[in-house]
């Protein structure tokens, strides 16, 4: 599963990787969990990624949830490198919104809300848009709220996964 993962990623041009060594709760032997991680690093040198280089952090995912504090330690530490290895992702927000709409529900009290994944330019709250393939005419409408994963967002930018 693990070679599959990173041949996978090298296919679909997966740049940047941290690895996490999930349930090493279970694993008594010291060596056989240095042994792993060098088989991980060899494994990502072979489909060329920086094996020697690359962030294994060794964890349990299922004791930090149930509140493990020395693994809960950990995935703060795995968080930590995701912020300082993994760039932020280029985002296409000086042209104009295009957001190919993947679903639509009505909201009481709301109206009617749109979801999809911004492709490029912004949207915020009172933006006049366009809403373009529905029917012949282009229809305008304006933006009451922008939302994202149940938070409410001053704007939403290429690349965010919205309801507008």
């Amino acid at each position: 599963q693990t070679r599959e993962h990173i041949l996978l990623s090298r296919q679909v041009g997966v740049k940047h990787l941290i690895v996490f060594m999930n349930k090493v709760d279970l694993v008594d032997d010291e060596e056989l969990l240095e042994l792993v991680e060098m088989e991980i690093r060899d494994l990502l040198s072979e489909y060329d990624f920086p094996g020697d280089d690359l962030p294994v952090i060794q964890g349990s995912a299922l004791k930090a949830l149930e509140g493990d504090e020395k693994y809960e330690d950990i995935i703060m530490e795995l968080m930590s490198t995701v912020d300082e290895y993994i760039p932020e992702p280029e985002r296409d927000t000086d042209k104009p919104l295009l957001l190919p709409v993947e679903d639509v529900f009505s909201i009481t009290g709301r109206g009617t809300v749109a979801s999809g994944r911004i492709d490029r330019g912004t949207v915020r709250v009172n933006d006049e848009v366009e809403i373009v393939g529905i029917k012949e005419d282009i229809q305008k409408a304006v933006v009451t709220g922008v939302e994202m994963f149940r938070k409410q967002l001053d704007e939403g930018l290429a690349g965010d996964n919205v309801g507008v």
